[in-house]
């Protein structure tokens, strides 16, 4: 009856806390080991159930701890995980970074680091609330030393957004997406200590205690770093400590709950249990008790001390008679073992001249059997080239059997003369003929352009080029079959790789030149810095010039002395200032012209 009027079962609380600061391959941090023992602090005293706080994991030990903590969320109906430490997002892929990951390429992201959805699987089995806190959104050293396979990978800063897919799930980054948080000045970090501060409140909702977070780091960190949390709940409050019942019935005597202590401690009969329960009840009648039984210890451990005093003095003298009597044994046995120790490093150096005479032997076998198989494909070319050249032979004596009887009936000085002629040197026609060269041509990498049956001047460029690099002298006005056979003799590439302006030789392939902000590909092939163009007149600046010069030209001399003279019935003078000389109408004959001054 009393267990069926007593309180419904609370609901099961589990928590694991993990804090990275000791990094093998970077800086240590101050920060994540205090943020991570502080929260776990935290978790214990808002009386969850399963509490593991771990400090400094290296990679295997961080999966070991999630597969673990995956078990106990099997049962469990609220699950947190919290992290403190090094954290990356790469390709919008979040990773947390372990201990000893080194990253010296963003290959080893994959291999090195933890994914955060490794943590959101390892809570998913709770039944009402799962919940991952990141405090990893540090500034990463490891990405700007990193090299990158791709120059298109993006390695972002911070975190990137994530979007739970499961159910009452939340994610609570220390800062939003893309941007980096601060440890600060402190022991511990602003949203650690905004976490301890508000998440424990009993019947406070979750969402709500992380709005208080947010507005205590803002102003902590002059509003530089502003927390975000991803996911979202159902419209009932979800606290992360539920509020005590209030107590009903008659109330139980105080000195109840001290007594149980006090034979609790009796049990455990040890100086901590004792100091405990007079750290929790310093006076009364039962601290007077556990003063008696503190003294009663104290005692017991100074006889047992005295007692391991007397029998270690015996024992000392003991050993001192023991050392006289054994003194030229033991000196013998140590003449002994340095004459093993020198032995076993005589064999030591011998055994790593050896190991080197045998490192050179194997590198020694290795050329050898290089060589060996190079000779033996040259070898296979040669004796390959020779069974062609007999098979052409044979099918040429084959088709000058098959001639007609009418060519063989014919006179017998113009049998002499053909006999006398050259045999053609291949069954091949002059089109079949030049189109192999040119395969074979493209295949040693002396001829870019396709095999057409063409012997333009290109195909005669290869060839030369092929005469160069092979040491032949075949003549490359037109294709023969004794190159044709020179070619195929050649098992690899011949002819080095050539690529066009802006690109550049990477194995038998041409890659396109990529040059960084503010630098071009130059004339010789490389990048070189751009320089600043000067300003240069365009055509509108020149047609103002043209105008202003015209309306120079248009515009009236100033006046000026002339130099010129006038004369009239009244004598010469120099014409005026300003004036020029000019004619006008006569007086009394309009129709006639005389000399005048005009000034106008």
């Amino acid at each position: 009856m009393g267990l069926a009027c007593g309180p419904a079962h609370a609901d099961r609380r589990v928590a694991l806390v993990i804090g990275n600061s000791a990094y093998k391959s970077a800086p240590k941090l101050g920060n994540p080991v205090n943020d991570a023992t502080l929260v776990g602090g935290m978790f214990k005293k808002a009386g969850f159930d399963s509490v593991d706080v771990r400090l400094d994991l290296s990679a295997s030990e961080m999966r070991r701890m999630l597969r673990e903590f995956a078990g106990r969320t099997r049962d469990a109906d609220m699950a947190v995980i919290y992290y403190a430490g090094h954290g990356i997002e790469l390709d919008g892929t979040n990773y947390l970074i372990p201990t000893d990951a080194t990253l010296e390429t963003d290959g080893d992201v994959l291999d090195e680091t933890i994914p955060v959805e490794r943590a959101l699987f390892a809570v998913e089995p709770a039944k009402q609330l799962r919940l991952i806190i990141l405090d990893a959104c540090r500034d990463n050293p490891f990405s700007k030393t990193m090299k990158r396979t791709l120059a298109s990978r993006a390695i972002g800063r911070g975190l990137a957004k994530v979007e739970p897919t499961s159910p009452n799930t939340m994610i609570a980054f220390a800062a939003k997406a893309g941007s980096t948080a601060s440890d600060g000045d402190s022991r511990n970090s602003p949203f650690a200590a905004a976490l301890v501060e508000h998440l424990p409140k009993p019947g406070l909702d979750l969402r709500k205690a992380f709005g208080f977070v947010r507005d205590d780091v803002l102003k902590a960190t002059s509003f530089k770093q502003e927390p975000y949390v991803y996911g979202s709940l159902g419209g009932d409050d979800v606290p992360l400590v539920a509020v005590k019942p209030a107590a009903t019935g008659p109330q139980a005597n105080p000195q109840d709950a001290i007594r149980r202590d006090y034979e609790l401690a009796l049990q455990l009969a040890t100086r901590d249990g004792w100091e405990a329960f007079l750290a929790a009840y310093p006076d009364g009648f039962y601290a007077n008790l556990a003063k008696g039984q503190l003294n009663k210890i104290a005692a017991e451990e100074t006889r047992a001390s005295a007692e391991q005093k007397a029998k270690a003095a015996e024992q000392e003298k003991a050993r001192l008679i023991a050392e006289r009597a054994q003194k030229a044994e033991q000196e013998k046995a140590a003449a002994a073992a340095k004459a093993a120790e020198e032995a076993r490093i005589a064999a030591e150096k011998q055994k790593q001249v050896e190991q080197a005479r045998a490192d050179a032997a194997e590198r020694q076998r290795k050329v050898a059997e290089a060589a060996a198989e190079k000779a033996q494909a040259e070898k296979q070319a040669a004796e390959k080239a020779k069974a062609e050249l007999a098979a052409r032979q044979a099918a040429e004596k084959a088709e000058q059997g098959a001639k007609p009887a009418a060519d063989r009936q014919m006179p017998e000085p113009e049998q002499k003369v053909a006999a006398l002629s050259p045999a053609p040197a291949s069954t091949l026609s002059a089109a079949d003929l030049t189109k192999s060269v040119q395969s074979e041509l493209r295949r040693v990498g002396c001829l870019s352009a396709s095999a057409d049956g063409d012997w333009s001047a290109t195909s005669q460029r290869s060839l030369a080029l092929f005469n160069k690099y092979a040491g032949t002298q075949f003549d490359a006005k037109m294709a023969n079959v004794d190159a044709l056979d020179a070619l195929k003799a050649k098992p690899g590439r011949v002819c080095p790789l050539v690529c066009n302006f802006g690109f550049k030789a990477d194995g038998d392939q041409c890659v396109k030149i990529t040059c960084r902000a503010g630098y071009r590909v130059g004339d010789d092939n490389e990048c070189e810095k751009i320089q600043e163009k000067k300003p240069v007149a365009t055509r509108e600046d020149s047609r103002r010039r043209d105008a202003d010069r015209k309306q120079t030209e248009a515009a009236p001399s100033p006046p000026q002395a002339s130099g010129q003279m006038i004369c009239n019935a009244a004598g010469c003078r120099p014409i005026a200032k300003g004036c020029r000389l000019g004619t006008a109408n006569h007086p009394s004959n309009p129709a006639s012209k005389i000399p005048a001054e005009i000034c106008n």
